[in-house]
């Protein structure tokens, strides 16, 4: 069996225990539980992607090895984060803010530090059809990163009272 399989035989039941103790508001400490273990197998379901990837003889992918993990990383959290913000009233959103700023960050930050590192390697990355979508992927990034940083309140100070 793979390992991709294994983490998702872990994470799955873990994480769906989390979010029904959250719903129910029952099993307080059984979802504290979930929600560790759920939170320990994150990063290895966020990622093995990214290794899959990287075994490859394909040059683009197979020289990324040490980028693609923290692009994928990156690229969960921010998604992960941008849903918390979706999933939540905005005065209660300020982690998920972080996170989906941090994630955007570092996803950006990976994807520039690939780029620079392949070198030729990289051309597929930035020509035809596949370095518009990436072009694309990048502005849309750094417009999320860019609307979750100024709803953290790192923007212009609004002058209104903080809702009740």
């Amino acid at each position: 069996m793979s390992v991709g399989t294994w983490l998702l035989t872990g994470y799955t039941p873990l994480a769906l225990a989390a979010a029904a103790c959250a719903v129910t508001r029952r099993l307080p400490r059984v979802g504290a539980a979930a929600t560790t273990g759920a939170a320990a197998l994150s990063m290895g379901v966020a990622t093995h992607t990214s290794v899959l990837l990287a075994d490859t003889a394909v040059p683009a992918w197979h020289d990324a090895h040490r980028e693609l993990p923290y692009l994928f990383a990156g690229s969960a959290a921010a998604a992960a984060g941008g849903l918390g913000m979706l999933a939540v009233r905005p005065d209660h959103a300020r982690q998920a803010v972080r996170f989906a700023v941090l994630g955007a960050a570092a996803e950006l930050t990976a994807k520039r530090l690939l780029l620079r590192r392949l070198g030729l390697a990289a051309e597929p990355y930035r020509k035809g059809r596949a370095g518009m979508m990436m072009e694309a992927g990048e502005v849309l990034t750094a417009a999320g990163l860019a609307g979750a940083f100024w709803s953290a309140g790192a923007g212009p100070r609004r002058h209104c009272p903080a809702p009740r």
